[in-house]
């Protein structure tokens, strides 16, 4: 079926003026600035917006690119998940040296508690010399057994 060119010209203009007022960010609730929501405001299907005004179609790409090339992106939402996804990698990286971080951590405390192992058995070890040696040569007395308590007041 074939339609009038008045009837062109004005779905044309109903199209282009949808366009320009998503490209300037007036988004409907409910949509995106794409292709669909395009042809819902201009008030056609969106296979009629393809196969008779593919040329339209296009200028909207085309221009819709351009904006988000510049950054000036018309649906705030784009701009919205840029940025989060833009956030989730830095938070991705930030985890990721926070992980790294503690298994360096980790793998300290593993040194410094066996370090600590050793240097309590050293002393141990030197201890037990040092005293065996000292009676063997009788320079060690033994002391009575005595109170526990160091500070135990005045005797009554």
């Amino acid at each position: 079926m074939r339609i009038s060119n008045e009837r062109r010209r004005d779905t044309e203009q109903r199209v282009r003026a949808a366009a320009r007022t998503m490209l300037a960010g007036e988004i409907p609730a409910g949509g995106k600035c794409d292709i669909t929501t395009l042809a819902r405001q201009a008030g056609i299907s969106r296979a009629t917006l393809y196969r008779s005004y593919p040329h339209l179609k296009a200028e909207f790409e085309d221009q819709l690119a351009q904006r988000q090339a510049s950054g000036c992106a018309p649906d705030r939402r784009d701009t919205q998940v840029l940025r989060l996804q833009d956030e989730n990698a830095r938070l991705k990286d930030r985890l990721a040296a926070h992980e790294s971080a503690l298994a360096q951590l980790g793998e300290f405390k593993i040194l410094a508690l066996s370090r600590l192992a050793a240097q309590h058995e050293e002393i141990g070890r030197l201890r037990a010399g040092h005293t065996a040696a000292a009676r063997a040569s009788g320079t060690v007395l033994d002391l009575p057994a005595g109170r526990t308590s160091r500070h135990a007041g005045p005797r009554s």
